[in-house]
């Protein structure tokens, strides 16, 4: 069946911040061929190209995306590999970090701690080694991950290279060594013992989150790095931030590095709050926040 592309698809739904503005084009792939096809006609057309995986650390200009979106979300699947102690998983990229955390608890093993804090999908937790700031073992995606695989424009043909655990550099809330290029497959391998407890330290700390974090309003999960040696929470938090809004958005009451969507709000409120914080933790703290969140397409110049 021929990939269906679409033209001037709305991409607020498809983020967990729920703004967003139109993309040229707009594709799902369901299969790695699909997402091969989805690249040629991109190189064909002459247009950018614009990977989207679970939506949920990216910041959507209001105008939207030039050129083809390829959203991952439909490209999922995995395949489970055990023996001597060791499991791995081989899943495609769209497969959400909430299908592994049922896996590794099945399983009954550590990571299913880690993985009940991230939302989005696999793609996504490796571009941006997602990772939780409690001391789990493990706490990075980086720590899984066994070998990925991508798809590389070889002038206008797309070709499918296998990059291993070391060629990647690996970094906090950041990865290299892969790019440019998609990742639509990866496996990830844990080597270790059972942990029998492991579903009550999952259903603890997803208590604690529940109780700390705004998960009830659209939000993309933590907006800002945190500092080495600092907390950008709580730096935020001192300089009486909590409840600042612009439009529909506004800095949590309930956790101060979450900006959440209160309803009706824009991307230029979400970015124009974000200078704001930013703005203000420089004045007070002398600590310049960078964003952990990827801002994507043209916003105004302030």
């Amino acid at each position: 069946m021929k990939l269906e592309i679409s033209k001037q698809v709305s991409l607020a739904k498809y983020t967990s911040w729920q703004v967003g503005g139109p993309a040229d084009f707009f594709c799902e792939p369901t299969t790695i061929a699909e997402v091969e096809e989805a690249l040629r006609f991109a190189s064909s057309k002459k247009i950018p190209w614009t990977v989207l995986g679970g939506g949920t650390n990216v910041l959507i200009s209001d105008l939207g995306l030039s050129g083809l979106v390829i959203d991952l979300q439909k490209l999922t699947g995995h395949e489970i590999f055990e023996g001597d102690g060791t499991l791995s998983i081989e899943c495609l990229a769209g497969t959400g970090k909430s299908e592994l955390l049922k896996i590794f608890l099945k399983h009954k093993l550590p990571p299913a701690l880690f993985m009940a804090g991230l939302p989005g999908d696999v793609g996504g937790g490796i571009v941006m080694n997602a990772g939780v700031a409690e001391n789990f073992v493990p706490r990075e995606f980086g720590e899984l991950i066994e070998w990925i695989e991508v798809l590389k424009m070889d002038g206008p043909h797309p070709l499918l290279k296998r990059i291993s655990h070391d060629e990647i550099k690996w970094s906090y809330r950041h990865s290299e060594g892969w790019k440019p290029g998609v990742i639509v497959k990866a496996r990830l391998t844990w080597v270790g013992p059972q942990d029998l407890d492991i579903l009550q330290k999952v259903r603890d700390a997803n208590r604690v989150r529940s109780s700390k974090q705004p998960l009830d309003l659209p939000s993309c999960g933590s907006v800002f790095v945190n500092p080495e040696g600092k907390k950008a929470a709580q730096l935020i938090d001192g300089c009486g931030l909590k409840g600042l809004r612009v439009g529909g958005a506004e800095v949590s009451t309930k956790h101060a590095n979450f900006i959440v969507n209160t309803g009706g709000a824009t991307a230029e409120d979400i970015r124009s709050l974000i200078r704001q914080v930013q703005a203000q933790v420089q004045k007070s703290a002398s600590v310049s926040l960078k964003t952990e969140v990827v801002m994507l397409g043209e916003f105004r110049q302030t």
